[in-house]
């Protein structure tokens, strides 16, 4: 049986990513920081563990469990990340380097701690998650599309640096998806930059995504994860979710100051509703 370790999998994209591992016949370790939230997961028969990306020692301890009792590690899902916004200038360096320990570093630390595992055995799969966002930008988004820029650039190069022992790198790019990502963004923007300068940009960039969260569920990502594990040869990149295909669309033909335009201009028309 194949073996899943899932982050990030209190919620959202996580926790149903695990569910759709394990109806696939994985045996799947969910793990984040809130153990008592996979009380659900645990009761439908997933492992779950307790693992914070941002705390090395976690990590490590939840590898070495897992390799511990089921003796391998197939996929290696790195799902665990938030969005935290504001104006540049109004946001602390500290919130700037957190927002990379999560979204970049604890990935990469698990991918470490993760390889050697799937070298020895000749195969295994990383699924990162990225966002729609490691390829378009946002005002008021400046550290969080630098996140996901990096993680799709990373992901590029390890997919070439593992190929030769038999490990596929594979990201994954969601739209707009019901989960708790988007208010935990609005609120940050609103707390950093809600008076001010920036202010009318925050009244229309919330505006925006309140638009969007009507999104779709996290099965949706959970199945397009589940497909690129099984792929006998997966894509390097699969997009889906509310508005993931025209937006990357939109961002490969249109130039610069053409999606500058109809950014600014989606933002105005969500500020007018």
């Amino acid at each position: 049986m194949k073996v899943a370790l899932v982050t990030g999998a209190s919620s959202g994209i996580g926790e149903a990513t695990a569910v759709e591992l394990h109806k696939a016949g994985y045996t799947v370790y969910a793990a984040a920081r809130r153990v008592q939230r996979m009380e659900g997961l645990a009761a439908q028969g997933v492992k779950v563990l307790e693992m914070d990306v941002t705390d090395d020692e976690s990590m490590v301890a939840g590898v070495k469990k897992v390799i511990a009792e089921s003796g391998r590690i197939d996929l290696l899902v790195n799902n665990a990340g938030y969005g935290s916004y504001g104006a540049f200038e109004d946001v602390p360096l500290s919130e700037g380097k957190y927002q990379f320990e999560v979204n970049v570093f604890g990935l990469a630390r698990l991918v470490q701690l993760v390889v050697p595992h799937m070298r020895a055995q000749r195969s295994g799969r990383i699924v990162n998650v990225s966002s729609i966002g490691g390829k378009i930008y946002e005002p008021l988004g400046g550290w969080y599309h630098s996140t996901k820029f990096a993680v799709e650039g990373l992901s590029d190069s390890l997919r070439l640096e593992l190929k030769p022992f038999g490990i596929d790198v594979v990201v994954i790019q969601p739209g707009a998806i019901k989960t708790e990502w988007g208010g935990i963004a609005v609120e940050n923007l609103r707390k950093r930059s809600g008076e001010g300068a920036y202010k009318e940009q925050v009244r229309q960039l919330s505006a925006f995504f309140g638009q969007v969260e009507r999104g779709s569920e996290p099965k949706v990502i959970a199945d397009v994860i589940v497909k690129a594990a099984e792929a006998r040869r997966p894509r390097t990149r699969y997009a889906a979710g509310f508005g993931a295909g025209p937006i990357l669309f939109a961002r490969r033909v249109l130039p610069d100051r053409g999606f500058d335009a109809l950014f600014l201009g989606a933002m105005r028309h969500a500020g007018r509703v």
